[in-house]
């Protein structure tokens, strides 16, 4: 049987020819032959040369889009930041107390929910909002909230808001008070035009104090705008807020590292880029991990753009454009270019 030929390309400088028996049966076959012939240790997607645009790449979904005898692919790296563990609802924890999540990783990495999910509340808050929003139901009574019942929905409320954005805007607020009396009928305010604007004005005030919170417990994605700010009273200059679907725009170190250590693989990053044929893997990896380093040169010291492209030379090939992209917003920068020029195409 004829075998089949993949001409592969890893990075701009990493394009090799593969052999495999036979023709894959499905993407996801492909995908494993690929990991297996040059040792990839990191999830990717699969884009192909379509010869309907001129050759241009496009996502490979089919297997029976590639030719049959031989194929030209690219690999384009998924780069999936660690999840957060949840902060503890124990009732013994102080409400001055904030327990930072054990993952070294920044607390926020995904993009903000169309429709947002009302997390779970304590066991006896669950409790009597289940019962009050029966009530609710049977003959329109509203709950009258105590203080420490308001205190624990909206300190879950501000947890589970700041995975997404630390500094929510009034639509997003909005749209959280909205999801808190949908799921939760009991808890709609008479009188109110939209049955919850003094949980949007709450809601506000619980973000500022949950970031100051988070900020003397020394999380530096906060702390990083109480430097930038005048002091007491005075304008801020230079505050760096995240913008619309912005995530892990400032993360702490990873696990077991610090600044040397990171600036020594730094230096291993720069050394392999003189290479001739640098390795796409080793450069992939090593990126990631020094993914927290440049944000804090980049947010944080203001490096010009000319020192960023002298320390790390990396982050300038197009491969590492998309997927430092990706790691910010955690979205494919690639996919959606070409999507969006493939709904024009189609609109015209």
């Amino acid at each position: 049987m004829e075998s089949y030929k993949v001409r592969l390309i890893l990075t701009e400088q990493d394009i090799r020819k593969l052999s495999l028996d036979a023709k894959p049966k499905n993407v996801e076959e492909l995908k494993i032959k690929i990991k297996e012939k040059c040792d990839l240790q990191y999830d990717f997607n699969v884009m192909y040369e379509d010869s309907d645009f001129d050759n241009a790449f496009c996502n490979l979904e089919d297997i029976g889009d590639l030719p049959a005898s031989r194929a030209t692919v690219k690999v384009i790296p998924l780069l999936v930041t660690a999840s957060t563990t949840s902060m503890s609802d124990d009732s013994c924890v102080s409400n001055d107390t904030v327990i930072l999540p054990t993952d070294s990783s920044s607390t926020r990495h995904n993009p903000w929910l169309e429709i947002f999910e009302i997390p779970n509340f304590s066991v006896d808050v669950e409790f009597r909002l289940r019962q009050s929003n029966l009530q609710y139901l049977r003959d329109q009574t509203y709950l009258s909230v105590t203080r420490d019942m308001k205190h624990s929905i909206l300190e879950k409320l501000a947890e589970t808001i700041y995975k997404f954005d630390a500094y929510p805007n009034n639509e997003r607020i909005n749209s959280v008070a909205l999801a808190l009396i949908n799921k939760h009928p009991c808890l709609k305010e008479q009188g109110s035009p939209d049955g919850c604007s003094s949980w949007k004005h709450s809601l506000k005030f619980k973000m500022g104090n949950y970031r100051t919170k988070l900020r003397k417990a020394g999380c530096v994605e906060v702390g990083v705008n109480r430097a930038k700010t005048g002091g007491p009273g005075m304008a801020a200059k230079g505050l760096k807020r995240p913008k619309r679907s912005e995530v892990n725009y400032l993360p702490e170190h990873p696990e077991g590292q610090n600044g040397d250590s990171l600036e020594a693989v730094r230096q291993l990053l720069v050394e392999e880029m003189r290479k001739v044929n640098p390795s796409g893997t080793f450069i992939a990896s090593k990126m990631d991990l020094t993914f927290s380093m440049r944000r804090h040169e980049i947010v944080d010291a203001e490096t010009p753009v000319k020192t960023l492209m002298e320390r790390w030379p990396a982050l300038f090939t197009e491969r590492q454009v998309f997927a430092e992209f990706n790691s910010i917003v955690t979205t494919d920068l690639q996919s959606n270019f070409y999507e969006r020029n493939w709904m024009s195409l189609c609109s015209k």
